[in-house]
């Protein structure tokens, strides 16, 4: 078990609904995290920018973004985990991939789809939440909007980092920044949001602000307006040591979630 883990934020701007560039782009910006990290994200829909051309852009489970994310994972030596549009079963999921080095991986499927795109006119709802382990960590991967749904974050699972990737417009960065601070709160967990920056085809902006807060709420990091790439170290004892002291994840409530 790694008491302590390594996590790489990428913030980036995106070309639009290029495919082939977006993954060049990326490929030159992660070859120098060989050996240098643990986990890496990146932001939601990473290939395309957040695009309800689903039909045009979707891609099977075994085309060239899966291909890539496993070689990506295989000569970084780390999870990589980022979303694209993916169609599986005749139907399109903004879909997050949790690759590791040794190619095998986890999903999951967007739950909450942003009504004020039409996201949920194209996309088809995830089902399940997913909590996978790394390297002695408990770690909870969700997207963009939900992180406006403190019911579907709660951590039940006594995970240790909740990660949500995004592409969130400025005109709306101060939602951002205040819920990835109260979910880290509440959840008494290390919250990691990973966003996207520039300009999409949409004409919408977006100034990134990508964080790490830790347990108490306090950003270990935090990035505006500009493309970059940081990495960071959490510690899992310092995290145990907080919880122990306030133990307020004993007293949570527990509840069913009704999937519709």
């Amino acid at each position: 078990m790694a008491e302590k883990l390594r996590i790489t934020t990428v913030q980036s701007a995106l070309e639009w609904e290029d495919v082939a560039a977006n993954l060049a782009m990326f490929s030159l910006k992660l070859a120098p995290l060989a050996g240098q990290t643990d986990l890496v994200v990146l932001p939601e829909m990473f290939t395309t920018g957040f695009s309800m051309a689903a039909e045009k852009l979707a891609e099977p489970m075994n085309g060239r973004t899966m291909d890539w994310l496993a070689d990506q994972a295989a000569k970084i030596g780390a999870v990589v985990t980022g979303s694209f549009i993916a169609e599986d079963g005749g139907h399109y999921f903004n879909r997050l991939v949790w690759m590791r080095p040794d190619g095998s991986f986890e999903l999951y499927d967007k739950r909450h789809l942003f009504r004020l795109a039409s996201e949920h006119e194209t996309y088809t709802a995830g089902q399940a939440k997913l909590v996978t382990e790394w390297r002695g960590w408990k770690i909870c991967p969700l997207i963009c909007y939900d992180l406006r749904f403190p019911v579907w974050s709660r951590n039940v699972e006594a995970y240790d980092l909740s990660i949500y990737l995004a592409n969130w417009p400025e005109r709306r960065n101060h939602h951002w920044q205040q819920l990835l601070v109260a979910r880290a709160i509440e959840n008494q967990c290390y919250v990691v949001g990973v966003n996207r920056c520039g300009t999409d085809g949409a004409d919408l902006s977006y100034s990134g602000d990508s964080a790490v807060v830790d347990y108490n709420g306090h950003r270990l990091l935090q990035v505006s307006n500009i493309e970059n790439i940081s990495t960071i170290s959490l510690s899992l004892e310092m995290l145990r040591t907080f919880r122990q002291s306030l133990q307020f994840l004993a007293d949570k409530d527990y509840f069913e979630i009704f999937i519709r």
